[in-house]
């Protein structure tokens, strides 16, 4: 496979956001008291839906020191739950799709998370945003997660043109090789984050604007040289 600009985009942004981020992870205070294993991820990515990634953080904090695993979520008070994932929004509902997520884990996949993403799609609240972080960040595989900043930066770059983040993924699956595909969303959502914001993406200060369709055509509206 030709290098695609996304490989080249990821090479420069490498060394500015080393540690990258994922869902829940990505706080200044320091590492998470919980592991990055597929259970942990998952639930935390479905924390993250709809969500500021402090505030996945903050949950996913409080929810896994009082039921650190799959059995004490199943099991645990629905009203109880709702109270330790408040931060993260939409406690009822999120906390509905955990138990659930949980007790089919239990009665389906022995107690272990499934690590395929067709299985990982028949749980409650798990779309392929949920279940390729689950591949890439609980199992190490290759997967590209593709959230709201990666759909949106990889058609400002002009890397794809599509309508949603589904159709981005498999855009992208196309063009990018697969050893790269995990650092799509980590480097992504943080540059996402930090320079690159929604509607006021700070192109001159871009490290990869030499990069991207809409910084470019940006650089020519402001007339600098």
């Amino acid at each position: 496979m030709a290098e695609s600009k996304m490989s080249l985009v990821l090479d420069r942004l490498a060394p500015i956001y080393k540690e990258g981020v994922f869902p829940g992870r990505s706080d200044q205070s320091g590492p998470p008291s919980w592991p990055d294993d597929p259970f942990h991820v998952l639930i935390a990515t479905v924390l993250s839906q709809r969500t500021r990634d402090e505030n996945t953080r903050r949950a996913a904090d409080k929810l896994f020191q009082a039921l650190p695993d799959i059995v004490s979520m199943a099991q645990a008070d629905p009203l109880a739950m709702e109270d330790l994932i408040r931060p993260a929004g939409f406690p009822r509902q999120k906390a509905v799709a955990i138990q659930r997520i949980c007790q089919e884990i239990l009665d389906s996949f022995h107690g272990e998370v499934p690590s395929d993403i067709d299985s990982l799609l028949r749980l409650p609240m798990v779309g392929r945003k949920t279940a390729n972080c689950v591949l890439a960040y609980g199992f190490g595989m290759d997967a590209i997660c593709v959230d709201t900043h990666v759909h949106r930066i990889s058609n400002l770059l002009g890397e794809v043109s599509t309508r949603s983040p589904d159709e981005t993924e498999m855009a992208l699956r196309a063009k990018v090789p697969q050893s790269r595909w995990r650092d799509i969303n980590r480097y992504l959502v943080r540059h996402g984050q930090v320079l690159c914001l929604p509607g006021r993406e700070r192109c001159q200060e871009c490290p990869v604007q030499d990069l991207c369709d809409h910084g470019m055509q940006a650089k020519v509206s402001s007339g600098s040289k």
